[in-house]
């Protein structure tokens, strides 16, 4: 039986390995039982060329990807419970991406960055206002089946993010627009810009699955919250008429896509939660395998 910490590596409960005897700490290499691999080889500054692990780090946040991964992915966010569903997420995202970029450029007869930006703005204060809604209708119903208070970290911490998506969204929107008519100073705001479109577009990719971290919540909160966001987005156009220059027909096919999309994948992962994991968007969030 494997001693704690041991996880089948022969490490020892206080996690030291059961290493080399006494002669290792002088540098001397063995042969044998007991001699790691490739010891007695140069350690990582033997050469000088040891990295800084700052400027290391760095570097790597200059990349959209890696920054937005730090800001909006925090180590509290559970891991998936069901790949096929992470999966069809993934693909409702790109599907997205192309159909909408496509009916701009190719039906529509060009893409307008301006329109873009403001539907995110748009969509960025829909979700400030739906989603602490919807929890709060949810914290009622759970309310009556055990406490909310133990949540409270959890809650707080989903607001956390979607305060920063949305402030990301504004930052965006005001710089891109400020921009083209500060002058020389679009030197800095054009390269500043154009980066934080792709951070925002990294950050609205990781969030798409666990839907500001609400999943830390309840599993089921993702799917639903996505739901209702998408179908509060598209309401607004369906009102008004606002078909984005296209026919009726496509222009109606192009405004449902997205929410039919976004329920047809959230009713198949509430779906697939139910059967498979045993979580019920109506149970308690700190029942058996609902967190």
């Amino acid at each position: 039986m494997t001693g704690q910490g041991g996880y089948g590596n022969n490490r020892a409960p206080g996690g030291h390995g059961h290493g080399p005897g006494p002669g290792a700490s002088h540098g001397h290499g063995r042969s044998g039982p007991g001699a790691s691999y490739g010891q007695g080889r140069p350690g990582p500054g033997a050469y000088g060329h040891r990295p800084e692990p700052g400027a290391v780090r760095r570097r790597k946040l200059a990349r959209p990807q890696n920054a937005a991964r730090v800001v909006f992915h925090p180590p509290w966010i559970p891991e998936p419970v069901d790949p096929l569903v992470e999966g069809l997420k993934r693909i409702r995202v790109v599907a997205g991406l192309v159909t909408a970029l496509g009916v701009y450029t190719v039906v529509a007869g060009g893409f307008s960055m301006k329109e873009a930006l403001e539907n995110v703005v748009v969509a960025s204060l829909v979700l400030l206002v739906v989603t602490p809604l919807t929890v709060g209708v949810l914290l009622v119903v759970w309310g009556s089946r055990g406490p909310i208070r133990p949540l409270r970290g959890s809650l707080w911490g989903s607001l956390n993010l979607l305060l920063r998506f949305v402030g990301t969204a504004l930052l965006t929107f005001t710089v891109l627009r400020v921009a083209p008519m500060s002058g020389i100073f679009v030197l800095v705001l054009g390269p500043l810009g154009l980066w934080l479109l792709a951070f925002l577009g990294c950050a609205a990719v990781r969030l798409n699955a666990n839907f500001f971290g609400t999943a830390a919540v309840h599993r089921a909160l993702p799917p639903v919250l996505a739901m209702v966001t998408a179908w509060l987005t598209a309401v607004p156009d369906l009102v008004t008429g606002d078909l984005h220059g296209l026919g009726l027909k496509l222009g109606v096919v192009f405004i449902l896509g997205a929410p039919v999309t976004v329920t047809a994948l959230g009713l198949l992962e509430t779906r697939r939660l139910r059967r498979h994991h045993g979580v019920r968007l109506r149970g308690h969030p700190l029942a058996h395998g609902v967190r």
